[in-house]
This record gives structure tokens, sequence and C-alpha cells, in this order.
């Protein structure tokens, strides 16, 4: 029987090196996996890999839930996949001729943009919830549902036919661009501000 990731921890706090060994083997191909996920070549990778699992043995003795080790692994590589993704687009910066800066881009939203985004985002739920409660709950299920579901499955839920799935969709989809019409403000005006 295997033994589970917290008897794993706490053998490898106590300087068992096939129990490292294991671990390792057990979280190589997960941790691997997200930096290349990413974009990065296989050089930074290694070194995230090799970065997260430095980490992990100082960090050993604090785990406060040892059981949940591949959540802890999972976030300490996207950090550590972030942090390499910055540190290589400032080298490119660096290294480029000024001619070519333009082409490195800059993966970070902007404020402005993210508020945008996150205003839509309200508007849009708004009027979703403004719909005809068959039309709500059918939008609801096909496009915010944790997984997606089949027109079997809706039509099921719904109490519908699975044929008129696509039909109300549409004119559901129809009410639901009305109403956003509807609730978008004029654009300001600089001489407004």
């Amino acid at each position: 029987m295997e033994p589970s990731d917290a008897e794993l921890v706490r053998a490898c706090a106590r300087g068992d090196q096939q129990a490292w060994e294991q671990l390792v083997q057990r979280y190589q191909r997960l941790v691997y996996s997200i930096p290349r996920r990413s974009g990065l070549d296989e050089e930074a990778t290694a070194d995230v890999f090799q970065r997260v699992f430095t980490s992990l043995v100082e960090h050993l003795d604090r785990l406060e839930q040892p059981d949940r080790l591949s959540a802890w692994l999972v976030t300490a590589t996207k950090r550590e996949t972030w942090r390499a993704s910055r540190r290589l687009a400032v080298t490119r910066a660096a290294l480029a001729p000024e001619e070519h800066a333009a082409d490195v881009a800059d993966s970070e939203v902007l404020a402005e943009d993210e508020m945008v985004r996150l205003e839509e985002q309200a508007n849009l739920r708004r009027a979703v919830d403004r719909l005809a409660d068959r039309c709500r709950d059918l939008v609801l299920l096909l496009f915010y549902a944790d997984e997606p579901l089949s027109y079997v499955e809706i039509a099921e839920r719904l109490g519908m036919a699975e044929g008129s799935i696509g039909p109300v969709r549409g004119r559901c989809l129809e009410r639901l661009r009305r109403l956003l019409a509807a609730t978008r403000q004029p654009p300001v005006s600089v001489g407004e501000l």
C-alpha cells in the first residue's frame, strides 16, 4: 500500500531519502506540467521544478496540512512559474533592440481593463437575472454550470424536448442582447469629465 502524502512528508522531515524520492516521483509530472503549459521552455521549466522542490524541502517542517501536499505544490508551482515568466519578460525586454521593444508583450492586465471586465460581467449577470425564468434557467445551465451539460441533461432538468433547446436558446440570447443593449451607457466625452 502506498504511503499517504502526510506519511511521506513526515518521513522526509526525518531525513528518509527513499521517502523523498517517492514523493518527487509522485509529483514530478504535476510540477513539470504547470510551467510547460504556461509556455516556458525546457530550461525555465527545469528551473521552476528545482525551485519548487527546494522550497518544499525548506518548508517541510512548517507544512500545516501535509495531507494537502498536492495543493501546496500546485500553488507553489504556479507562483514560481509566474516569477519565471516575469524574469524572462524582463530579460527579453532588456536584451531586445529598441525597435523591437514593442514586440515584447506586457501580459499584465491594466487596472482600467480589469474594472471594465468586472463591470461587463456584472451587467451581464444583472441582465441574465432579468430574463424570464425559463430563459434564465436555460442560460445558467448552458453557460454558468460548473461542468458542461449535454442537451439531454439540460432537457431533463428543464422538462423540455431536447430538440427545442437550440431554438429556445436562440430566442433567449436575443432577449439577453436586447437587455444588454438597453443598459449600455453612452461613452463619456472628455468634456463631461
